[in-house]
C-alpha cells in the first residue's frame, strides 16, 4: 500500500515558475511593510530562507540583493541583512559620521569645494579612532559628494 507523503507545513511556502528570485524578494517586502520584520530587525538567514521557500541559495541571495538595492534592508556584519527604517538609528558609528557630514553637505554647510575637516579633527569632534572617520569619509566618497586629493585633503564635489 503507498504512503501519502506528509503535507507541506503551512510555514513552508514553496515558490515556483519562473523568476523564483522576484517572488522571494516579493513574499519578504510583504513581510516588511505588514510589521512581520520592523526597522532594526534581521532577516532570516539564507539557509533559513532556502529551507521555507524551497529555493537554492543563490536564488535567495538574488532575492535579498532586489530588496537591498531598493533600500529596504542593508547587510551588517555579524548581524545579516536588517531591516532599514526612517526611524532607525546608525547601526555603526562611521555611519553616524558619514550621516552628519552629508546632512551638512546638503544643507550648505558645507558648500561644493569647500575643504572638510582634517581627519584630527574629525576624530576629536566625534570621539573615534582613524579608521572609524576614514570609513566615514569612504563612503561619502563612494556616494560622489567628496573627493580626495592626495596630499591636500578631501573637498565637496561641485
Amino acid at each position: 500500500m503507498p504512503t501519502v507523503p506528509d503535507a507541506v507545513p503551512e510555514e513552508r511556502q514553496w515558490l515556483t515558475g519562473w523568476r523564483v528570485y522576484t517572488q522571494l524578494a516579493d513574499r519578504l517586502r510583504e513581510r516588511i511593510a505588514a510589521g512581520t520584520y520592523p526597522p532594526g530587525t534581521a532577516l532570516p538567514s539564507e539557509a533559513e530562507l532556502c529551507s521555507e521557500f524551497g529555493v537554492a541559495r543563490n536564488t535567495a541571495r538574488r532575492g535579498l540583493a532586489l530588496l537591498e538595492g531598493e533600500g529596504l534592508i542593508v547587510t551588517v556584519p555579524a548581524k545579516g541583512r536588517v531591516v532599514t527604517g526612517a526611524d532607525l538609528t546608525a547601526l555603526y558609528r562611521y555611519q553616524v559620521i558619514a550621516d552628519d557630514l552629508r546632512r551638512q553637505i546638503q544643507h550648505g554647510h558645507l558648500s561644493p569645494g569647500a575643504a572638510l575637516p582634517s581627519e584630527i579633527v574629525l576624530r576629536s569632534r566625534y570621539q573615534a579612532s582613524r579608521n572609524t572617520v576614514r570609513q566615514a569619509l569612504a563612503v561619502l566618497e563612494n556616494e560622489g559628494l567628496v573627493v580626495a586629493e592626495h596630499g591636500k585633503g578631501r573637498y565637496v564635489c561641485e
